[in-house]
C-alpha cells in the first residue's frame, strides 16, 4: 500500500494511533462489524445519490459515514482494523469489494471467483488460490450488481449473465443462478494499460527474432493473417504487438466484442459491440460493425475475435481491397482454425457450398499464426503457416516457422524456435512493396531457445 493510501485509510478511520499499538481483534469480529455496517452505508449513499458518482466523491462519502459511526458507536476494533474497515467499505461501495487488492497487483492477469471462499488468480501464467474471501454468496451478488450498475447493466434471474468492460479496460464476466448451479461466479480478465511490444514478447520467450522480422515484413507487405489459439493463449496480446508495425499513415478500424486492443497509431477508430438491453433491444453485433466499417474508408480492419457470421464479412473485406487486415479465432491447431472459420461463415445464414467457403478463406487469408500457452505458463508462437492454395477441396498449409519442444528443465519447458526451410511464395511480390527479406531467414534451422 502506498503512503498516500495509508494516509487516506487513517484519515477515514479518524485515528492518530500507530498501527499495532492496540491489541488486535479477530478477523471474524471485523467481518461481522463490516457486515452490519455495509447495508447501512449503501442505503446512506443511495439516499444521498452518490453511488454512481466519481471515485473521489464516493470515497469522501464513505469517509464521512465511517467517521460518524466511529464517533457515535463503540466498535470492537483497534486502530489498524478501523482503517482497514474504512478501506474495505470504500472498495465495496466502488463495486469491486475484496477483489481490489488483486486488481492493484500488476502481476495478476486473471481473477476467478468460484465461490465466496474460492478465489483464484493467475500470476505469471500460473493459477493459484488466494486468501481473498467474500462473506457469503449475497456478498458476491452485491459485488456483481455493483459492477453491472456502474456501466448501466443489470443482472437478475431473467438475465443471469453479464459481460462488461471496466474503466481500466479489464473485462468482467459474471453469472448467477440458474445458469451457474452452485452460486454466483465472477471472471475478470485484466489488460495492462500499455501494450506489450514485440521486443518484450521476445524477451518473454513468445517468439524468436527471426519470427518477429518475418511477421513485421508480412504486416508491412499487407498480408492478411489470422491468429489462432486457445483461451488465454495470448492472441490479443500478439495481435496488438503485430499491429504496431502498421504504417502510421494508414487508417485502421478496430472492431471488438469488448474493447481490449491498445494501438499507438494516430489514425485509429475503435468500435465496440453492444449487447441488447433488458427489453432485448438495441443490440449492435460485431457483424453490424464489420459491415459498417466498410463505409468508413479503412485501410485495414482489425477484428479482435471472430465468433460467428461476421467471419464471412471479414473474409469478403480481405478479398475486396482491405489487404493486411487481421483477426483472431479460438482453435487448438492451425488446421482447426480453418475448420472453425468455415463453420462460422455458415453461421452467417447463407447456403454456401463448403468448397466455395474454403476458396474464400484461401484467397483472403495469407498466414495462420498459432499461439499456445504451455504447461509452464509461457505463451509461445507454436506455428506460423502459409495458406498456399487448394488440393482438391482441402486448403493447403505450409509451415514457415515452428516451436520444437525438446524437454523440461525444472518446471520450464525447453525447446527452440525453428525455421522449416520453406520460403513463402509471395516473397518476390513483397519486394515490390518495399519489403525485402533475405532467403536465409527461413533456413537452415537456427538455434533460438524457447
Amino acid at each position: 500500500m502506498s503512503l498516500d493510501r495509508r494516509r487516506f485509510v487513517h484519515k477515514l478511520a479518524g485515528s492518530q494511533t500507530p498501527a499495532g499499538s492496540e491489541p488486535p481483534t479477530s478477523r471474524a469480529d471485523s467481518m461481522s462489524v463490516k457486515g452490519r455496517l455495509l447495508e447501512r452505508m449503501l442505503e446512506e449513499l443511495d439516499r444521498r445519490n452518490v453511488l454512481n458518482a466519481d471515485e473521489d466523491t464516493v470515497r469522501s462519502a464513505v469517509g464521512e459515514f465511517v467517521q460518524q459511526v466511529l464517533e457515535t458507536e463503540e466498535l470492537p476494533l483497534n486502530a489498524s482494523e478501523r482503517g482497514r474497515l474504512a478501506q474495505e467499505l470504500a472498495d465495496d461501495a466502488l463495486g469491486l469489494g475484496p477483489l481490489v487488492p488483486l486488481m492493484l497487483d500488476p502481476a495478476v492477469s486473471d481473477i476467478l471467483v468460484n465461490a465466496p471462499g474460492q478465489v483464484y488468480a493467475e500470476r505469471h501464467g500460473r493459477l493459484e488460490r488466494t486468501d481473498v474471501r467474500f462473506r457469503d454468496e449475497a456478498h458476491v451478488m452485491r459485488v456483481i450488481e455493483r459492477i453491472a450498475a456502474r456501466v448501466g447493466r443489470r443482472i437478475d434471474a431473467s438475465s443471469p449473465m453479464v459481460d462488461v468492460r471496466l474503466p481500466d479496460g479489464s473485462r468482467v464476466n459474471a453469472t448467477i443462478p440458474p445458469v451457474s448451479i452452485d452460486g454466483p461466479t465472477i471472471s475478470v480478465r485484466r489488460f495492462g494499460r500499455s501494450r506489450l511490444t514485440r521486443r518484450e514478447l521476445m524477451r518473454l520467450g513468445m517468439m524468436s527474432a527471426e519470427m518477429v522480422r518475418f511477421l513485421d515484413g508480412a504486416v508491412r507487405a499487407r498480408a492478411s493473417m489470422v491468429i489462432s489459439g486457445g483461451t488465454g493463449a495470448g492472441k490479443s496480446t500478439l495481435l496488438g504487438a503485430l499491429a504496431e508495425t502498421i504504417p502510421s499513415n494508414e487508417r485502421v478500424v478496430t472492431i471488438e466484442d469488448t474493447a481490449e486492443l491498445v494501438l499507438d497509431q494516430e489514425h485509429v477508430v475503435r468500435m465496440e459491440a453492444r449487447p441488447p438491453n433488458v427489453e432485448g433491444r438495441g443490440e449492435i453485433s460485431v457483424r453490424d460493425l464489420v459491415r459498417n466499417s466498410l463505409r468508413m474508408r479503412p485501410d485495414r480492419i482489425i477484428v479482435g475475435e471472430v465468433r460467428g457470421g461476421e467471419a464471412l464479412d471479414m473474409l469478403q473485406a480481405m478479398n475486396t481491397g482491405h489487404e493486411g487486415s487481421m483477426s483472431t479465432v479460438h482453435a487448438n491447431t492451425p488446421r482447426d482454425a480453418l475448420a472453425r472459420l468455415e463453420t462460422m461463415v455458415l453461421m452467417a445464414g447463407l447456403e454456401l457450398p463448403s468448397r466455395a467457403i474454403r476458396e474464400q478463406i484461401v484467397s483472403a487469408v495469407s498466414f495462420l499464426v498459432h499461439v499456445r500457452r504451455f504447461e509452464d505458463g509461457v505463451r509461445r508462437v507454436e506455428s506460423i503457416a502459409e495458406i498456399v492454395g487448394m488440393e482438391g477441396s482441402t486448403p493447403l498449409l505450409q509451415e514457415i516457422f515452428k516451436f520444437e519442444r525438446q524437454g523440461r528443465q525444472g518446471r520450464r519447458i525447453t525447446g527452440s524456435f525453428q525455421p522449416t526451410g520453406i520460403t513463402p511464395r509471395d516473397l518476390v511480390d513483397w519486394r515490390v512493396r518495399g519489403v525485402d527479406l533475405p532467403a536465409d531467414l527461413f533456413g537452415p534451422p537456427g538455434t533460438r531457445r524457447g
